[in-house]
């Protein structure tokens, strides 16, 4: 598959990671990461060394791998894709924290 830049900017341009390592969400739940190689205009997309993120025993997302090898995403199930780099976890400030207190947020 090619990159493929439709005539109508919806403010995604995947040209940018090409070639890149990203991260793959699916409807479903699914987490893959490869490099991709390719996409079209419907986000069908192309990964290589591409590795599914298994989930534990209550759904959650581990670190635990499986390789895939070379894949074909359907766009119309992919819900996120995001750069590898620059990926990073971050604190939920609406979680509760560890003492079973509710963290105060503040409203503009």
């Amino acid at each position: 598959m090619s990159s493929f830049k439709s005539d109508k900017d919806n403010g995604f341009d995947l040209d940018k990671y090409t070639d890149g390592k990203v991260r793959v969400k699916f409807n479903g739940g699914r987490e893959v990461q490869g490099i991709l190689k390719g996409f079209d205009k419907l986000d069908n997309l192309v990964l290589e060394e591409c590795v599914e993120y298994l989930r534990d025993a209550d759904n959650n997302v581990t670190e635990n791998t499986r390789t895939l090898g070379q894949v074909v995403c359907r766009g119309p199930q992919v819900s996120l894709i995001s750069p590898v780099d620059g990926l990073e976890e971050i604190a939920n400030p609406f979680e509760e924290d560890g003492e079973g207190e509710e963290v105060d947020v503040k409203e503009s």
